[in-house]
């Protein structure tokens, strides 16, 4: 077992575990650790623990120091020349005409190096930006393309349930999502409605699908022939969460629909869930996931 703490260097961004060394710093407490980037500033996320060695990316580096009030000054000073930095590296952009938009720029701790983050439609020949760029600050540059999620979750935003975008709120990191998980969520496959800010598959489809997945394993599909209390019928439509199954019944006068609990229907033919997709509308829904 290895004594970790786990420290975020972003609201929302991603823990990484380091060894506490001679420190047990509480939840909240600011520090600063050695990473690939050189020094930098972190907040503690999770507090002193054990985890198995297969959980550690080695070499675990140690905290090396809590954060003073200097430190704090020097990140404050850090956030004032992004500010800057942002302003500066948009005119560079207009002078050489590049088809890109500037999202963010990020000091390192030391200031030893300037990080621009950028989306673009395809690649971009950026050299002599990095060259301009160079000349003004005198430090090192790297320009880095990121996706329109990632754009999302750096400016933040307000999404249709009209709370903040969980990618900019709570989310530690993006996970796959699929026209499938709307398709078995019984949701409508209309692209505004199921697509987030981003443009892409809203990361909310995946909190629950473990929960449709196991519903949909016992209940019948639309189109499905059934047995019920009342006689046999076919399954019109699927509540998967509540349970609820509407059967047309068989009838010598006139079809009727009714409402019956699963529990209480025996599938005697179940049906394709995917009968009635179109090739052409998958296709163009496909364009909805973050591949």
């Amino acid at each position: 077992m290895v004594k970790v703490v786990g420290v975020k260097f972003k609201e929302t961004g991603k823990s990484y575990y380091f060894a506490p060394g001679e420190f047990n710093p509480p939840m909240g407490e600011n520090v600063i650790v050695e990473t690939a980037r050189g020094l930098e500033l972190g907040t503690v996320f999770i507090t002193l623990k054990e985890i198995t060695e297969d959980e550690v990316v080695s070499p675990l580096k140690e905290i090396v120091r809590i954060a003073t009030k200097e430190d704090l000054k020097q990140l404050e000073k850090n956030r004032e020349k992004e500010k800057e930095a942002f302003a500066i590296c948009e005119e560079k952009i207009l002078k050489h005409k590049l088809d890109m938009k500037l999202v963010d720029v990020e000091y390192t701790f030391d200031a030893n190096k300037i990080l621009f983050y950028f989306t673009a439609d395809g690649r971009v020949d950026f050299r002599e930006l990095v060259k301009d760029l160079a000349a003004v600050f005198r430090t090192r540059i790297e320009l880095r393309q990121i996706g329109i999620r990632d754009e999302a979750k750096i400016l933040g935003g307000i999404g249709i349930c009209g709370r903040g975008l969980c990618c900019s709120s709570f989310l530690d990191g993006f996970h796959s999502v699929s026209i499938k998980m709307a398709k078995e969520q019984g949701l409508s496959l209309n692209p505004s409605k199921i697509s987030g800010v981003c443009g892409r598959l809203m990361c909310c489809l995946k909190y629950e699908q473990n929960c449709y997945e196991e519903f949909s394993k016992i209940m019948p599909s639309a189109g499905a022939i059934v047995s019920t209390p009342e006689g046999n019928g076919v399954v019109q439509s699927v509540t998967l969460v509540s349970g609820i199954v509407k059967v047309k019944l068989d009838s010598d006068t006139e079809a009727q629909i009714k409402e019956f609990s699963a529990k209480d229907i025996k599938i005697i033919k179940n049906a394709s869930k995917n009968q009635n997709d179109s090739d052409v509308d998958l296709k163009e829904l496909k364009k909805l996931e973050d591949n």
